[in-house]
């Protein structure tokens, strides 16, 4: 941001319009009107920021105003957070201060604007490297004022709608962690309409051919989706007529970043995607008591027209998601022979799924409608113990926390009967958890549906579970392989730490015994020697591994405290302190960029220094690829796909280690694997070993092909210098008649 003396007429003009579109687009909802105070922090929020520009140039009160216009028309919140959301960043960027927000606007905007400027500067600020403390105070907040973290999203909305003014590695992190985080968090809280412009946008900006490629597909097919919709809905809008059914009924074609996620993770091409419209019917029920049974009646009348999938019915009135989603959703074929899924919703339901909790608040007003929380609070406290267990490590907590935000429920039922709802792919011992910390840390298994399972069973919808428990059963390192959700992960984790403090105990003493023995003091760089003798990390590692009886101490140990081995230990670390100092250059220039210092942050790759760098192994990449680079503690880098999720993982927790790169590759071989699958017939595969050998003259290390019931799905693998290569195989490997499919296939 820079410094102006004052702002042209034209942009006082535009500042005065968005504040006018924010008063018009608040007086038309239903909240009570309270447009002075609004008006107030508006010009509060105006002095403060005069003369402030952005990264691309427009004043910077452009950006609360758009962020409390998505409060307030996209999210549906009232005055006091349209009034957060206008004073957002004036503590965190100018003089004020709390209390004088506190002395002008009261205490309630005061706490919220607090919350706010706790975490500005968090996981997802500037500075952000590896804090997970600043994400729990991000989390924290949603104990104190759900309204904070709304607000926050809306934030972040506005700074994805923007991004173009960053350069290209701000956006890969903010991009990163807007997929990691935050549209998780919207999806959570309901907000399912933003949850996937996060998305898009985040996609838009990490991989930007793909995502034109499928809008360009998106839009060549829309005249064919059309015809679809109509042919399909005509029959479905005569039925409803004449039942007298008041409702609204329109097509949704899926989000470029759904469809790319479901053909990468499929292995399907953007042909192969049946579901890309689906028809969403939105409802007024005659009655609040009725709204649940008029979704089944509509259901029956669409099935009285179309055919239904069996398989594919998700009811989601009867149990709700966790975030509170409710719908049907029923999947018919239409008279063109296309699955289409149709949503049944009531206007309560349809508010719900687009502006999630804050849409709770508009219909608790006593009726019939006001809808159980439990499940939001329960979620609410699951948080809360995995914030009260300390998490050594920012990328197990983002783990940990990412597990319970964004995965579907399965539902579990005690031997009572009473219902339980779990993330998708949860164990026996993640239901032991949930039960009770003891029924977890005591869990020897269990009998489901009256069948008894091990603790590492992955448990189905509609399973009856009653956990067996053992005194004599301990926990184990391994139950962390079993475990999938936050709460378990956690209690599992604070049991092994403890554990591990008690034998840091028993191997301090130890250490202290064998030096007293001896009559031997150690300062820290003999210390060190030690450490790196035994492959350890730190003096605590050291310790735990003395107390566990891995390490016993010799003559070895003797040798480096008395200084016997000083000349070959310097021999032997020689080549290690060189690269040493290099890390420690690396480390510093690191710090440096973490306090501001604009550093090179672009990565060139050529075949001379290619032996340098890691190419991951989680996702493969080649010359060509959209990739970045990671520098770890050591200064050793490793090169991802921009899209693999392990680099998501790291632009979200540790975003300033991140480095854009440059490929300038020509002669380097890289593995690659193609998936392919079609017709099985005679001579397909001597086809398929001609074309890469042969014709590609590429050299071909693996080829695995499966036959059953007149179908063929297989993998080749073999090396390529570049993408070009590898879109000339799958090019050729398409010609040979019965191959329906080939992809490059994702680790």
């Amino acid at each position: 941001m820079s410094e102006d003396n004052l702002f042209s007429p034209d942009e006082e003009r535009l500042i005065d319009e968005a504040f006018q579109h924010l008063i018009d687009s608040y007086l038309q909802t239903k909240h009570r009107k309270k447009v002075e105070i609004i008006t107030k922090a508006f010009q509060f929020a105006r002095q403060a920021h005069k003369g402030v520009r952005r990264h691309s140039g427009e004043p910077y009160i452009m950006h609360p105003l758009a962020v409390a216009q998505i409060v307030c028309s996209e999210i549906g919140l009232g005055s006091t957070s349209i009034c957060s959301a206008l004073l957002h960043d004036v503590v965190e960027d100018t003089d004020y201060t709390t209390d004088d927000i506190k002395n002008v606007f009261g205490p309630k905007i005061a706490q919220i604007v607090d919350g706010l400027t706790k975490i500005a500067g968090g996981i997802f600020g500037d500075k952000a490297s590896a804090q997970a403390e600043n994400f729990k105070k991000l989390l924290l907040t949603m104990n104190d004022d759900i309204r904070v973290i709304l607000i926050k999203i809306a934030d972040r909305l506005h700074n994805m709608r923007t991004l173009d003014s960053m350069q290209p590695r701000k956006q890969y992190k903010i991009a990163g962690e807007t997929l990691y985080i935050y549209a998780p968090l919207a999806y959570r809280l309901g907000l399912n309409k933003i949850k996937s412009e996060l998305e898009d946008l985040s996609f838009k900006y990490e991989h930007p051919a793909e995502y034109k490629d499928i809008q360009e597909k998106l839009n060549f097919s829309r005249e064919e989706l059309n015809n679809i919709y109509n042919d399909f809905t005509s029959p479905i809008e005569e039925k409803l007529d004449q039942l007298g059914v008041k409702y609204n009924m329109f097509g949704r074609i899926k989000s470029p970043y759904s469809i790319w996620k479901k053909m990468n993770k499929n292995n399907l091409t953007f042909d192969e995607v049946y579901d890309i419209l689906a028809v969403r019917i939105v409802f007024d029920p005659t009655s609040p008591e009725k709204e649940k049974s008029e979704c089944f009646d509509i259901y029956l009348a669409l099935t009285k027209i179309y055919k239904s999938h069996p398989d594919r019915l998700r009811d989601w009135i009867t149990n709700p998601k966790a975030n509170g989603y409710q719908a049907l959703h029923v999947t018919l074929m239409s008279n063109s022979g296309q699955w289409v899924e149709v949503q049944i919703r009531s206007r309560r339901m349809n508010d719900i799924a687009e502006q999630g909790i804050a849409a709770h608040w508009k219909y608790k007003d006593g009726s019939t409608y006001e809808e159980d929380e439990t499940e939001l609070t329960h979620w609410l406290e699951t948080i809360k113990e995995i914030l009260e267990d300390p998490q050594p490590d920012s990328m197990d907590f983002l783990d940990t926390i990412k597990l319970n935000l964004y995965s579907s429920e399965i539902f579990i039922f005690t031997p009572k009967g009473e219902l339980r709802t779990m993330p998708q792919g949860s164990t026996v011992l993640d239901f032991a958890f949930t039960i009770h910390t003891y029924m977890g840390t005591n869990c020897i298994g269990a009998k489901v549906n009256h069948k008894l399972e091990a603790i590492n069973y992955e448990l189905k919808s509609g399973d009856q579970v009653e956990i067996l428990t053992s005194k004599s059963q301990k926990v184990s390192p391994e139950w962390l392989d079993f475990a999938t959700t936050a709460k378990a992960r956690g209690k599992i984790k604070q049991v092994l730490r403890k554990e591990e403090r008690a034998n840091q105990k028993f191997g301090e003493a130890i250490f202290h015994e064998f030096l007293e023995k001896e009559d031997m003091e150690v300062d820290s760089a003999k210390m060190e020697r030690i450490c790196r003798l035994h492959g350890m990390n730190s003096r605590d590692e050291l310790m735990i591994a003395l107390g566990q009886k891995k390490i016993i101490l010799g003559d070895a140990e003797r040798n480096i405290i008395k200084g016997e081995s000083d000349s070959w230990y310097k021999r032997f670390w020689s080549s290690f302190s060189s690269s040493s100092s290099k890390d420690k250059d690396k480390k510093q220039a690191d710090e440096q960029n973490q306090e501001g210092v604009d550093v090179k942050r672009t990565l060139i790759i050529n075949d001379m220094d290619m032996h340098k760098y890691t190419f991951a192994d989680c996702c493969n990449p080649v010359p060509g690829d959209a990739v970045l680079g990671f520098v770890d503690e050591k200064g050793h880098i490793t090169i991802h796909k921009r899209k693999c999720e392990v680099a998501n993982k790291l632009k979200a927790a540790k975003g300033n280690r991140i480095l854009t790169v440059e490929w300038q590759i020509e002669n380097s071989l890289f593995p690659v694997t193609i998936y392919m699958k079609g017709l099985d017939s005679i001579g397909t595969l001597g086809k398929i070993t001609e074309i890469i050998s042969k014709k590609m003259n590429v050299n071909m290390n693996k080829l695995v092909i499966e036959s059953k019931e007149g179908l063929f799905e297989g993998t080749i693998s073999v090396e390529v210098h570049n993408l070009k290569d590898v879109d000339k195989i799958q090019k050729e490997l398409k010609k040979i008649k019965n191959i329906t499919t080939v992809v490059r296939k994702e680790e």
